[in-house]
């Protein structure tokens, strides 16, 4: 409970051990961090339909800071060729059956949007406010970009600051007294270095090959802020600013410059996320559930949705158009849908097309 823990005290080099205590009692109180009972409920509501869909699950649980670390841990422990391997909600969900996910998800402890718990105060909010800008803002550059690791991303993305939850519990006064004068995010790390000797992107590292994460996922969580930051890191680095810019709150222009270089950004390309970040995002939607068309019949619907016609596509393909007939009626009994209009919407709305 915070009100019996030590008030905030400078961590020297002749306190390691004290240090180390504070961290691993931290690291046993993050087993029962809260999620938001809105999105539990979500979650609940989705897996108990007759049929629930695995776009919907994924993206109610990726809402989720506590979800997303309850599911990958549940994923990554358990026994079998994935234990240790599983590096998105996507990949988790299709591995775990529904009824696993709803029997992990009644037992996760929960807050409301208008209560504060006794160990955490007023942290899971705030805490997860900042989590979803960055998810968001790294979602955009990966569309933007066409980043292969999408789903993993957002999940880094989520998990980025999971390092500062330890060290809020461990040092009652983090991060007010810690971070001191410091206003941007390269300063307040510097200040973490100095006062505690670490700094929460090297704890949240730490913490997350602790729950048997994925390398890829920890080092991305560990590297964050690093200037040669890349992959999954350079891209949180960069979300991570662009959230605080979202906000209003300081940003080093000359470091979100280089870290846009980091993953491909110039400065036209970086205005452009600069502009469009505060409104809805319009990017490509992800392919989320698994498609059920082949690679031909995906190929056919593709030159559908461009407006050609049967003897277009065929021509194109080196297909007869009897073959093109036949892959549309597969494709229309696949998708459920009655005409080209409505294939082409339903694969376009799951992010097949």
């Amino acid at each position: 409970q915070s009100g019996s823990r030590e008030p905030y005290s400078v961590v020297g080099r002749s306190r390691n051990e004290g240090h180390g205590k504070r961290l691993t009692a931290a690291f046993e109180a993050l087993e029962v961090f809260p999620a938001l009972a809105e999105s539990r409920n979500r979650v609940l509501a989705l897996v108990s339909e007759e049929r629930p869909s695995a776009g919907d699950v994924v993206q109610a649980i990726e809402s989720d800071v506590a979800l997303v670390i309850a599911v990958l841990r549940l994923a990554n422990n358990a026994d079998g060729p994935k234990r240790g391997q599983v590096e998105s909600i996507v990949a988790a969900v299709e591995l775990l059956s529904p009824e696993a996910v709803q029997g992990l998800v009644m037992t996760t402890e929960t807050f409301e949007f208008f209560e504060r718990g006794k160990t955490w105060d007023a942290a899971p909010e705030r805490f997860r406010l900042h989590a979803v800008a960055v998810q968001r803002a790294a979602d955009r550059l990966a569309a933007a970009s066409g980043y292969p690791h999408r789903d993993r991303l957002l999940v880094t993305a989520l998990l980025h600051d999971v390092g500062k939850l330890v060290l809020m519990h461990a040092y009652p006064g983090y991060p007010r007294q810690v971070h001191g004068p410091a206003r941007t995010p390269e300063e307040r790390l510097h200040y973490e270095r100095r006062e505690l000797g670490v700094d929460h992107a090297l704890v949240g590292g730490v913490l997350a090959r602790r729950w048997n994460l994925p390398r890829a996922i920890a080092s991305a969580i560990e590297r964050h802020h690093a200037d040669d930051a890349q992959g999954d890191a350079a891209f949180v680095r960069l979300a991570d600013m662009l959230a605080h810019y979202s906000l209003g709150m300081p940003v080093s222009s000359s470091e979100l410059l280089r870290a846009a270089r980091a993953v491909g950004f110039g400065p036209a390309e970086l205005r452009t996320v600069l502009y469009d970040l505060p409104y809805p995002s319009n990017a490509r939607p992800r392919a989320v559930e698994p498609c059920p068309l082949s690679t031909r019949e995906l190929e056919v619907l593709k030159r559908l949705a461009q407006g050609m016609v049967y003897k277009q596509i065929a021509h194109e393909l080196s297909l007869s158009t009897s073959t093109v007939r036949t892959h549309l009626h597969n494709i229309y009994g696949k998708l459920g849908a009655v005409d080209r209009a409505q294939a082409v919407l339903h694969a376009t709305e799951r992010g097949w097309l």
